[in-house]
């Protein structure tokens, strides 16, 4: 019988999710500090890094996701990759 004081543990889908969610918020704010101080530059490493990690937790988690969520993720990742190439003058 599991204890009324148990924690309820998330599912690995929701946590990677989340995860995912918050690098891209990160990178997005690397990305355009501008919004929040008008004379601040991107800062390209840190996007880069919250980038990577937030891929390689789409790329664990992806199969188990649905196709929806999968799609919106994707999507997601590559606008802030373009926007980073784009910011980086590639």
């Amino acid at each position: 019988m599991a204890s009324e004081n148990a924690i309820a543990v998330p599912s690995v889908e929701v946590v990677l999710s989340e995860t995912v969610a918050s690098l891209a918020f990160a990178a997005h704010a690397y990305l355009s500090p501008q919004e929040a101080d008008p004379s601040a530059a991107p800062d390209l490493e840190a996007a880069s890094i919250a980038l990577d990690v937030a891929g390689i937790a789409f790329e664990r988690i992806e199969p188990r996701l649905g196709a929806e969520e999968r799609s919106a993720m994707a999507r997601l990742l590559t606008d802030l990759r373009l926007t980073y190439v784009k910011k980086r003058g590639l």
